[in-house]
């Protein structure tokens, strides 16, 4: 039997440039999400023109290189990319009209993208780790929507790298689920330690006091994150059930803080859906049987979410108007990232009994002036910027904080809301909120 599996694993291997020969004009493509990408196909991928390929749609979330096809609009025709979550690259190519935005939240990510498949041929480019003794591969940092792609018959060009930690969950896959493998050796990417600044400290303390222990948390990605990750270090007996599995949580497990000890799904096992972070944060995911990756569509599904023990989630934002509103992906019509999990995680606290959600943000920010100067803009608003995308509604808000304090708008009539959101704005800026207010009709 195992002379079989090496077999099949042997038929299955190609180059790069055989494995771009497999695609096909008018494919569907899925890619990985952020680390758990095959960096050197997608480094490659624009050659598919050469091969007389065209009119290929492919679908990225977070992806980690500035890619040719991405970056260049020679390949608009051959490779028309949208994606769900932008990184800095998807941003600037956005402004130069190579690439656009497919709005959606993670729990329904993939079955919408499947929507917009319409018959096409459905393929999946996927990192993975090398082939155990038994057939199988790991999906690694990532198993959001890939496993549930495997599922619908998606043709498989895998990327087998050593360097990507094997992890357990709903990522094993047998090689007779791929149909194409490509072995090579890169660095998997990795987020550089982010500094916290007074701000980041002030808020994560905010945010810190008001999580109890045996609480399941979910974080998001960034300096306040960390910063709450850290002030939490004094609770007892969390759990971890989240998107994004982060360093700040590998941290807390290995203080003894997370325990999982009081889940309700899953006890003792930290549970998330993609993983990204440091080179540390994958050695220690390698091999290591106390974290699940689970499928997207579970792990963010608000009433699966609200299932846990005192769950509660921690996200932040760009803007947030005197309504409760906020603008998490966008800058006006700008897109910036996604809407990710956020609805689903803070719907999905508040679904639990005894869960709590917070929006965390800065109370300023500097931005450019006339192109050249700088000035200092709230980021507590009268009103969103025009055309600025709602990520959570008002509807949807439960506690929002700022380095002045935290706030809860649960439930709470607008006239009060006004009157907690300008007590955690920048002082400078409270008469401003309050005359504007007063000046909109906003009570």
């Amino acid at each position: 039997m195992v002379k079989d599996i090496h077999q099949l694993y042997k038929s299955k291997v190609k180059t790069i440039d055989e494995a771009l020969q497999t695609l096909q004009s008018g494919d569907f493509i899925i890619t990985s999400l952020g680390a758990a990408e095959p960096i050197p196909l997608l480094n490659e991928l624009h050659r598919i023109k050469d091969y007389g390929i065209q009119g290929c749609d492919l679908t990225n979330c977070l992806p980690m290189g500035a890619y040719e096809f991405i970056t260049n609009p020679a390949y608009k025709d051959t490779i028309r990319t949208t994606g769900w979550f932008y990184s800095p690259a998807m941003r600037q190519a956005h402004k130069n009209e190579i690439v656009s935005f497919a709005p959606q939240h993670l729990h329904t990510a993939f079955t919408k993208r499947m929507h917009a498949r319409d018959g096409r041929r459905l393929v999946l480019l996927v990192g993975c780790t090398p082939m155990d003794h038994h057939g199988y591969v790991s999906l690694s940092l990532s198993t959001t929507y890939e496993r549930d792609a495997i599922d619908k018959g998606a043709f498989v060009i895998a990327v087998a790298n050593p360097n990507l930690p094997r992890t357990f969950g709903d990522t094993m896959v047998h090689v007779s689920e791929l149909d194409v493998v490509v072995e090579n050796t890169y660095d998997v990417p990795a987020l550089a330690e982010s500094l916290l600044n007074d701000k980041d400290k002030k808020i994560g303390e905010f945010i810190a006091e008001l999580v109890e222990d045996e609480a399941t948390i979910q974080l998001g990605i960034g300096g306040i994150p960390n910063a709450v990750a850290e002030a939490l270090k004094v609770k007892k007996n969390l759990g971890i059930h989240t998107e994004m599995f982060t360093d700040g949580m590998m941290d807390l497990i290995k203080a003894g803080v997370v325990t999982n000890r009081k889940k309700t799904l899953y006890p003792g096992k930290s549970v998330a859906t993609f993983a990204l972070g440091s080179r540390k944060l994958y050695d220690f995911l390698d091999d290591n049987p106390s974290v699940l990756m689970k499928h997207g569509n579970w792990t963010n599904n608000p009433y699966v979410i609200g299932q846990n023990h005192k769950m509660t989630s921690i996200n932040t934002t760009l803007e947030v108007d005197l309504f409760g509103q906020c603008a998490s992906e966008s800058i006006g019509p700008m897109q910036f990232s996604g809407t990710g999990g956020q609805s689903d995680t803070a719907v999905g606290a508040q679904v639990c009994p005894e869960g709590k959600s917070f929006i965390a943000l800065y109370s300023t920010a500097s931005v450019k002036y006339k192109e050249v100067e700088r000035k200092t803009i709230s980021k507590i608003v009268p009103m969103l910027k025009q055309g600025a995308a709602v990520s959570l509604s008002r509807n949807d808000v439960d506690y929002v904080v700022t380095e002045y304090g935290a706030v809860r708008l649960r439930g709470q009539a607008v006239t009060e809301r006004v009157k907690r959101l300008i007590s955690i704005a920048h002082p400078d800026f409270r008469d401003e909120l309050r005359f504007e207010a007063k000046r909109n009709g906003i009570w």
